[in-house]
């Protein structure tokens, strides 16, 4: 799979590891590298501000989608390729995903799971292709992974969906695994069984 751009969802915090920030700003530096455009939530603070200094700082692209309630001189990044002022959290979703070839879910708060996992249910729904990874710094995602496989074990999950969440413990099996992402067949409710 071409991914030429990728959207990065992220704490607005630092967390309280260095290692979310070095890495953050690692997965930048690598997009910058492999010419991946950067999507991401357009502030200069936490993981957003450190993800797109790592790609800023190695010539890559970076485009910033902020709601404008949200754009007050502390939070919104003044020196990325472009910057996109939206009107609401839900509209800077969709232009994330519009502008996006896949995502990116680095660690982070509420924010960051519900931006997640809403553009991963579009993807369960067949409204986009797109392969959705989680980087796991430092074990991060591990007690969300096992919830996951929870939701298969108790039946309110397909595996074949489960398997749509690509999980990496480093960036380049991550990316790896997102070139290669194959989407699964659509047919979530409407069958003969359901009708």
């Amino acid at each position: 799979m071409q991914l030429n751009s990728i959207s990065v969802f992220c704490g607005s915090g630092s967390g309280t590891n260095i290692i979310y920030q070095t890495i953050a700003s690692d997965l930048g530096k690598e997009l910058a590298k492999q010419k991946i455009k950067l999507i991401y939530g357009g502030a200069k603070i936490g993981l957003m501000g450190s993800v797109a200094e790592g790609a800023l700082q190695n010539n890559g692209e970076v485009i910033g989608i902020i709601p404008d309630f949200l754009k007050t001189k502390e939070v919104v990044h003044d020196h990325l390729s472009e910057l996109i002022i939206v009107k609401t959290m839900h509209e800077r979703k969709t232009k994330m995903n519009e502008l996006s070839d896949g995502v990116i879910a680095l660690p982070g708060g509420f924010g960051t799971m519900e931006e997640f996992f809403e553009i991963l249910t579009w993807g369960q729904l067949g409204l986009h292709e797109k392969p959705m990874g989680l980087l796991n710094i430092n074990g991060f995602y591990n007690s969300l992974i096992a919830m996951m496989d929870g939701m298969v074990k108790e039946g309110f999950l397909k595996e074949i969906n489960r398997n749509m969440v690509l999980v990496g413990e480093n960036i380049g099996e991550l990316i790896s695994k997102m070139k290669g992402y194959t989407p699964p067949p659509i047919d979530k409710w409407i069958t003969a069984e359901t009708t």
